[in-house]
Order: structure tokens, then C-alpha cells, then sequence
């Protein structure tokens, strides 16, 4: 989405428009629409809270998502997804337990984000939890981007291209520490077992 675009979508119905586009283009949107808001077009304020909306309503989409879409499907075809009982069962522990850590690193990266919110629902966390750790989260991300796009929003494209790059980077770190944890979890539970033998 671009700067013309989005002035002519708004413009022809509404600021509402930035929910739906939040929701589809993400932190790019709220660039955006700070910097019309620098330029006098939009009201910063109201950029700011519809630009949280959005993202909490896709939360909450990806929620739903998780939480009623596997009741839907065939069982060995939730097997094949990884959605097989023992392993909805572990997350719902895990989602119980450190369910808000989860949801705050989840919502760090524009990548990782999606899995972590459609898990969080798979493992049916609770719904007011699940949505109050993500407005912890959202409140600051949104500030962040709305102070970027307001000050330095002319360099929207370059902002895109850094936010896409962050993203991966910190989604392939996450995998990397997740990688050598599961694989320390694995070779602890191996040694233990051979002790007992």
C-alpha cells in the first residue's frame, strides 16, 4: 500500500478504513497514516487508537482462528497440521504457564506473530488474557510506528523495507534459540532416560 492509495481510500470512506487496512498491511498502515496525519490530513490521536483496533480485531481474528478452525477439520487431518490431541494438550500448558511471555515476544516480530496468535487460541487461552497481554503489547508497538511514521514517514518505503527485514531477522534468531533449546530439551530427556537404565 502506498501514500496516494491510502489518502484516496480514506478520504473517499473514512478513517475507519485504516481498521481493515491495519488488519491486512500491518505496521505500514499505521507509517502511513502518522505521516498524513504530519501533514495535516488525519488526526494523529485517532490515527493512534484505530490503528490499535486494528491490530487487536486481527489478534483476535487469528484467535478464532486457532481457538474453532481445527473442530472443523477431519482428525488425521489434524494430525497432519500438528494439531493432534497430546500436542493441543502441551499447549494448552504451555499457554497457561507463559502464555503472556509467549504472546510479548510473539508480538515483537511481524513474522512470528500469526503462529503465536493462532496457537494461543489452538490452546484455548483464555480470551480476556489472551487479549490483555496483546494490548500490553500492541499499545507500545502502535506508539512506536506512530512516532516513526509522524517524524520520518516521507521514507515510508525505506521504513517497509526495514520493518519486513527486522521481522525475518528476529523470527531466524527466534528459530535459532528455539532450534538449540529443543535440542538441549531432547538430549536432557535421552541422558536422563539412559541414568534410569
Amino acid at each position: 500500500m502506498d501514500l496516494n492509495t491510502l489518502q484516496q481510500l480514506v478520504q473517499a470512506h473514512g478513517l475507519w478504513l485504516l481498521v481493515p487496512a491495519s488488519i491486512v498491511e500491518g505496521p505500514i498502515v499505521t507509517v502511513i497514516a502518522s505521516y498524513m496525519a504530519s501533514l495535516g490530513l488525519l488526526n494523529i490521536y485517532a490515527v493512534y487508537v484505530i490503528c490499535v483496533l486494528g491490530d487487536l480485531l486481527g489478534d483476535t481474528i487469528l484467535y478464532c482462528i486457532g481457538r474453532f478452525a481445527p473442530k472443523t477439520l477431519p482428525g488425521r487431518w489434524q494430525v497432519r497440521l500438528g494439531l493432534s490431541r497430546s500436542r493441543r494438550k502441551s499447549l494448552r500448558g504451555h499457554y497457561h504457564d507463559k502464555g503472556g511471555k509467549t504472546l510479548m515476544i510473539g508480538k515483537l516480530t511481524h513474522a512470528a506473530s500469526a503462529p503465536v496468535l493462532v496457537a494461543a487460541g489452538a490452546a484455548k487461552m483464555n480470551y480476556l488474557s489472551f487479549i490483555g497481554w496483546n494490548t500490553l503489547a500492541t499499545l507500545p508497538k502502535t506508539l512506536v510506528f506512530t512516532i516513526v511514521g509522524y517524524v520520518f514517514g516521507y521514507a515510508y518505503v525505506k521504513i517497509d523495507h526495514y520493518i519486513f527485514r527486522g521481522s525475518l531477522i528476529l523470527l531466524g534468531l527466534m528459530l535459532v534459540v528455539g532450534g538449540i533449546w529443543y535440542y538441549r530439551r531432547r538430549n536432557r530427556a535421552a541422558n536422563e532416560e539412559e541414568n534410569e537404565v
